[in-house]
């Protein structure tokens, strides 16, 4: 127990966990028990107590002694709070506060103004939103200490506590921008009466008179490491709202977005769509509340027409592992060259002398110009590939069986370019490439008519997307499927090539789905959807999907 006139003297304690170093305390037995106290000459020095941070003292007074075996006493006991110390102060973000709910607060003081005689007001953040509104103050503009401008800018971010009684002349000393540590603040849940029953509830956040709990405001140090971890959250989120500001401003100077759809049907509301059997067709009128998944590049998938299935997308990893189990010397020397291609074979020194055959195809008989040959790959890298394939119209890649070059459908049957080829391993009943001769006489090589004589059932690049809306009546969840590119004016397999076209969309969702704003400010969308029914494994259920629907530039 530590008493002094002047709160200077005492131990400057941030939080538990704290390591602490009396000088001069005076023990003595109080009912029964050991106890503690100051006594003439005390001084203290407290250090931080997390494993890692600086060795640097708090001090009660200005002289006072550390030799370098104090600092492994402080890392001993660090360690040691580690591995036992399991129940510290409830110190949260703003983000995760609960009604009726004590906690202490980490933040930087943005605002200050006084409310009356034994309240005071100060405007913090951490960084954080909570998702419940919170209660705003009401003060004389003028009366509120802070630059305005960031006061304005950071007003979704910040909340109001009221300071009470004893603490009222700490928080008037308190300077705009230092960092705080807030003991025992009070969330309220504030649930407005009958007379105003428009109004939703809101948190109050309140800092009580009396010490009870630790309760009081200590500011921390820049040097403090609790600080330098909210400092560098603060400047990311700094830099976030300056770029919604210039996409504001950027927005300002083009029409905002919005979703077309069939403007002679009437609107359904959701709880009435959820509620009528399938098939039918409605347009609505709601909010995207989110949409799965967040990377839209993710979206992207393979599509077979003939079975219904769908595939992912290969990733890079995938196909290199597979190209490379193609590369067989010994398959690839018995390769002879033939009345329709014909074969070289290079040795790669330089990578642990690995092999690769290129077999050139002929047409007419006779070879052509690279950019008008289609050649077929044999132990090639995924590097490898997108180099022949700016020099090459087409590419089969293909593996040496019992002599004879047949089709891998696990990795692409065709590359052109940039747009790469599968096929259906279920559906596709895969023939000789032998059955290449047959469109030798042709005038260009074409995917459709290499996938017909190949056996190949092709996949189709597809967008699927699950989109949530909500309206006042409920929920619903849509899919974007089969009109996906009429929605984005743009093919699916055009998304995995630009990266500039994801950010684009990208932005487009930002725009109907808002980040970092609230279901009440997302924008109302026109949407036509279309009920029907399905079964997942023995249960059937009702799904909806999303058509003649398209993103346009609202000119309202």
């Amino acid at each position: 127990m530590l008493f002094s006139g002047n709160q200077e003297t005492l131990p400057k304690i941030y939080k538990v966990g704290d390591i602490v170093r009396f000088h001069r305390v005076k023990v003595q037995q109080f009912n029964g028990e050991l106890q503690g106290i100051n006594s003439s000459g005390f001084s203290s020095l407290v250090f931080d107590g997390i494993v890692g941070s600086s060795v640097s003292p708090r001090s009660t007074s200005k002289c006072y002694s550390f030799h370098p075996h104090n600092d492994k006493v402080v890392e001993v006991l660090r360690q040691w709070a580690a591995n036992h110390l399991k129940v510290f102060a409830q110190q949260i973000k703003i983000s995760d506060v609960q009604s009726i709910q004590y906690f202490d607060l980490l933040c930087q003081l943005v605002g200050k103004a006084e409310v009356d005689n034994s309240s005071y007001l100060i405007k913090v953040w951490d960084g954080t939103k909570n998702s419940a509104s919170s209660w705003n103050v009401f003060v004389e503009e003028d009366a509120l200490e802070g630059d305005q401008k960031r006061i304005h800018q950071l007003q979704s971010l910040t909340i109001d506590v009221l300071v009470y009684d004893n603490h009222v002349e700490s928080a008037k000393s308190l300077k705009i921008g230092s960092y705080l540590l807030i003991h025992n603040v009070h969330a309220k849940l504030h649930t407005p009466g009958k007379e105003n029953e428009a109004k939703n509830p809101y948190l109050e956040f309140h800092l009580h008179g009396g010490t009870c709990f630790g309760r009081g405001i200590t500011v921390l140090p820049e040097n403090n490491s609790d600080v330098q971890d909210l400092q560098r959250l603060l400047v990311s989120v700094h830099q976030s709202l300056d770029n919604i500001a210039s996409q504001e401003i950027c927005s300002s100077l083009h029409p905002p977005l919005a979703l077309k759809a069939q403007q002679d049907w009437p609107i359904t509301p959701l709880a009435a769509v959820i509620k009528s059997k399938a098939p039918r067709k409605y347009r609505i009128k709601a909010r995207l509340r989110t949409y799965e998944p967040q990377n839209l590049y993710q979206s992207v998938k393979l599509y077979c027409v003939k079975c219904n299935s769908l595939h992912n997308v290969p990733d890079e990893d995938s196909l290199e592992n597979v190209l490379q189990n193609s590369s067989d010397y010994e398959a690839m020397a018995s390769m002879q060259s033939t009345s329709w291609y014909q074969s070289a074979v290079w040795n790669t020194h330089n990578q642990q002398n690995r092999h690769v055959a290129i077999h050139f195809v002929k047409r007419h008989d006779i070879l052509q110009n690279p950019e008008d040959t289609l050649i077929m790959l044999q132990g090639g890298t995924l590097h490898e590939i997108y180099k022949l394939s700016r020099r090459f119209d087409s590419i089969i890649p293909v593996k040496a069986i019992q002599g004879n070059l047949e089709i891998d459908i696990s990795v692409p049957f065709l590359i052109q370019g940039n747009r790469w080829h599968y096929g259906c391993n279920r559906c596709s009943k895969i023939k000789s490439t032998e059955m290449l001769q047959s469109l030798s006489q042709e005038i260009s090589w074409n995917a459709t008519e290499i996938a017909k004589v190949l056996g190949i059932q092709p996949l189709r690049y597809v967008f699927i997307m699950k989109f949530t809306f909500e309206d006042e009546t409920g929920k619903l969840n849509a899919f974007l499927w089969n009109y996906s590119e009429q929605f984005f004016h743009t093919s699916a397999n055009e998304i995995l090539l630009d990266n500039k076209l994801q950010e684009k969309l990208c932005n487009i969702m930002d725009t109907l789905s808002p980040p970092r704003k609230t279901i009440g400010e997302y924008p109302w969308l026109e949407c036509c959807i279309k009920s029907y029914n399905t079964t997942n494994g023995e249960r059937k259920q009702i799904c909806y999907e999303i058509f003649d629907t398209e993103v346009v530039e609202d000119d309202l």
